[in-house]
């Protein structure tokens, strides 16, 4: 194993390259790595060990908005009054593990789309740090867990909308292919105004053009967003995404988490409704009667077919927008119970 120290991560962002890592390393590993190199953006500021200390409470409790396996995400505020993530690299973490983030640099640097995270700044001082803009709203999933009185069904469609353009911008419009491998509601920003941002590229993969997917030996991501071929045979492309992004539509349709308290998946319970066609039993009872029905119909329809176990069955999601987008073309063909 190559070790990869604190020094190494300081070099590899004041000198803007990830690290390309020696041959004893597979080389699916090492090519994702290469693929990731990419020069760091003019425009990011390095903080100060000082400065995320201040902006984080010293990293409080209070401001611990998200923790994963080797990584923990503070909740910030710059002095000019900016909110900000902060994505903190635990200490002791494995190399393989500070490569992963190291990756996650790389992918960030090649993304720019309205519906994705931005980074606006980094921190090499004491660790390793990410610096996000955030919002007042935080995340999605801050949001169905608590105040969801505040996402009405307009809020809803619309982070519904947004979520799937960001998906198709990474799976057809960057630069290269990225599956973003945990899309959950957790992972979904949201600005002020609703607009939702996929962020947390740190189990993200590249998918060169030639490859129709990478098969994943380490199981890694969310339970309740595991798409079967994933769960089962670690298979990964596009189509794992868009199970995740079906079970991210059952929740904000249900205001349900993906994992009940008890552990049972969202999907399971969803399943007898959509199959039967009954709306008022899936619709969130914070919602009531509020929400345009064509809108819900193309809604269920689209999370209907995008946890379909079999992946062929399941859409692109360029076309699962299209299906959200076509409501009077659905609205016709599907018999809604209401």
């Amino acid at each position: 194993m190559v070790s990869v120290s604190a020094s190494r991560v300081q070099l590899v962002l004041l000198v803007s390259f990830v690290p390309i890592l020696s041959r004893r390393k597979s080389r699916s590993t090492r090519e994702n790595v290469e693929n990731d190199a990419c020069p760091v953006n003019s425009a990011w500021k390095n903080f100060t060990l000082n400065d995320l200390q201040t902006a984080t409470n010293n990293f409080s409790l209070e401001n611990l908005i998200g923790k994963g396996g080797y990584a923990e995400v503070y909740k910030g505020c710059l002095p000019d009054g900016q909110l900000v993530a902060i994505k903190q690299l635990n200490k002791g973490t494995s190399d393989e593990q500070t490569i992963n983030f190291l990756s996650e640099i790389g992918i960030i640097a090649h993304v720019n789309h309205p519906n994705t995270a931005k980074l606006i700044g980094y921190g090499v001082e004491g660790g390793t740090y990410l610096v996000l803009k955030l919002s007042s709203l935080g995340s999605l999933g801050s949001l169905l867990r608590g105040s969801k009185e505040k996402l009405d069904w307009r809020a809803r469609y619309k982070i519904i909308l947004g979520t799937a353009d960001g998906l198709i911008y990474l799976h057809e419009h960057c630069q290269r292919r990225i599956i973003h491998r945990d899309i959950k509601a957790d992972n979904i920003l949201l600005t002020e105004d609703f607009e939702p941002q996929i962020c947390d590229f740190g189990l993200a993969k590249w998918l060169p053009k030639q490859w129709s997917h990478h098969h994943i030996s380490k199981f890694e991501g969310t339970f309740g967003y595991f798409a079967p071929e994933y769960f089962m045979h670690g298979i990964v492309d596009e189509k794992t995404d868009v199970f995740s992004f079906g079970v991210l539509l059952l929740e904000l349709i249900t205001g349900r988490q993906a994992l009940d308290d008890s552990r049972r998946s969202l999907v399971l319970w969803a399943k007898p409704f959509l199959d039967k066609n009954e709306v008022k039993e899936l619709v969130d009872p914070t919602l009531g009667d509020n929400y345009d029905q064509q809108e819900m119909a193309c809604v269920l329809f689209t999370a209907t077919i995008c946890v379909e176990q079999n992946p062929i069955r399941r859409p692109h999601m360029s076309q699962a927008s299209n299906y959200l987008g076509e409501i009077h073309i659905l609205f016709s063909i599907i018999c809604v119970n209401y």
